[in-house]
């Protein structure tokens, strides 16, 4: 738990979280920090024990269904203000966001939504593609059906939230189905790195800035079938798919 006092601590009355008390804020200006003119922030649960962990996970879900948009810049007190707690544990969230390359620091403002357009995340895909499909290949050829059955559940969470148009919630299951299927490989590092290009990929695109219910469906389609493959040790069949999985991660 985060040592930052009493108002860093979630305790939402009934289980619900919302805004910081009226009476316990303080105006951005008072603690040194620009905020004219910028976008609503977000309002997001937090659930986790550690208030930093809640407040990253938070924001992590913002960027990816869009409320934390490409190019604008939010503070840290007005983000505070938001999820209940002080500035303190968003900047430190904020600056593990820096070093995943997803913001960067506005001096005296607060922090800036990367920008991303098409090439990076065709160039990501492609650095995806090279880590991963190698890998699933060779599991295709030593992992028994058994061991891919057990998966069936994190494919169909991916279903599930695409059918529903839950896009932070298929961010999620899209990662754990992955890591899963690599995880079988034994090598840790090689899922750590996976795991970070993945979370990468899932940020909008300036130019797109939320990702169809359309195009979540058919990702979980993959997911889906590349599995029903596995599972019949059709080699062919998911070499294909692998390969057009990673190719439409790019477009």
């Amino acid at each position: 738990m985060e040592q930052g006092g009493a108002r860093d601590r979630v305790r939402p009355p009934g289980g619900a979280v919302g805004p910081a008390p009226a009476v316990a804020r303080v105006p951005e200006q008072v603690r040194g920090e620009h905020t004219h003119g910028e976008p609503p922030a977000p309002r997001a649960q937090v659930r986790r024990h550690s208030v930093r962990g809640q407040v990253l996970d938070a924001l992590r879900t913002a960027l990816v269904d869009g409320r934390l948009a490409p190019g604008q810049v939010y503070s840290a007190p007005a983000l505070g203000a938001r999820f209940g707690v002080s500035a303190t544990p968003v900047r430190e969230a904020m600056q593990q966001l820096v070093i995943e390359g997803a913001v960067e620091v506005v001096p005296n403002r607060g922090f800036r939504v990367s920008e991303r357009g098409p090439r990076e995340l065709a160039e990501l895909a492609e650095v995806r593609a090279l880590i991963e499909v190698p890998v699933m290949l060779r599991l295709a050829r030593t992992v028994p059906p058994g061991s891919w059955c057990a998966l069936r559940p994190l494919a169909d969470a991916t279903v599930a939230a695409a059918a529903v148009g839950d896009r932070a919630g298929y961010a999620e299951s899209d990662r754990a189905f992955h890591g899963a299927v690599l995880g079988l490989c034994g090598n840790e590092q090689l899922v750590m790195v996976a795991d970070d290009l993945h979370r990468r990929s899932q940020w909008p695109l300036v130019s797109n800035p939320v990702t169809r219910r359309a195009d979540l469906l058919a990702d979980a389609a993959e997911h889906t079938a590349l599995l029903d493959a596995l599972i019949a040790q059709d080699l062919t069949v998911v070499q294909s798919l692998v390969r057009e999985h990673f190719a439409g991660a790019g477009t």
